[in-house]
């Protein structure tokens, strides 16, 4: 299937061998790297049960920014622990995604449910040579991300908001909202009661 792009009244094609990404880096070397994606492998990614002090350890290891009372279950997949900060009391469920090609930072009392993505990396649909696209992701403190629901680059979470599950997030959302559906659409304000 050949994709196709307007410009100036033609068509363009996309043209994948024209990609270009070496503008990137993950901020540690080649060695770094291979070394986190085996640690990740078998301390992470895995549905071995591993306490989470052990994985917090090695987070910490790597250069992640890690509060107290971190919950992290089984089969959670981190890009970069270098480019991740999550504060306290802060839980990630099983089979979540940090792609984190830019920083991700995580506050306090966050929920991020099972099968969620965060995904700082895109592509500039646009261009010709399909140009990588990377953005910060930041979830306020008490902040609720739904399983199964995606927080694409750039995304500010205001604190206290929710994402409901399989929802897609590719804008900013407003703290005490919940906010549903692809595109995300505000459906009322989120009321915490004691």
């Amino acid at each position: 299937m050949i994709t196709l792009t307007k410009f100036n009244g033609l068509f363009m094609q996309v043209d994948l061998s024209k990609y270009n990404n070496s503008w990137y880096s993950p901020g540690k070397g080649v060695l770094v790297c291979v070394l986190w994606y085996i640690m990740n492998e078998f301390f992470f990614k895995t549905g071995f049960p591993i306490s989470t002090s052990m994985k917090v350890f090695i987070l910490r290891m790597y250069g992640a920014k890690i509060g107290k009372n971190l919950c992290i279950k089984p089969c959670v997949n981190i890009k970069y622990p270098w480019n991740l900060e999550i504060g306290d009391n802060t839980w990630i469920g099983e089979n979540v995604w940090i792609d984190n090609l830019e920083k991700v930072k995580i506050g306090n009392n966050v929920c991020i449910s099972q099968g969620a993505l965060l995904l700082c990396g895109n592509h500039n649909y646009k261009k010709v040579s399909f140009d990588l696209l990377v953005g910060k992701i930041v979830l306020e403190d008490g902040v609720w991300i739904g399983a199964q629901s995606v927080v694409t680059g750039g995304v500010v979470v205001g604190s206290h908001a929710v994402l409901t599950v399989k929802s897609v997030a590719s804008q900013n959302l407003d703290s005490y909202s919940i906010y549903q559906g692809n595109p995300v659409k505000k459906i009322r304000e989120r009321i915490i009661v004691d």
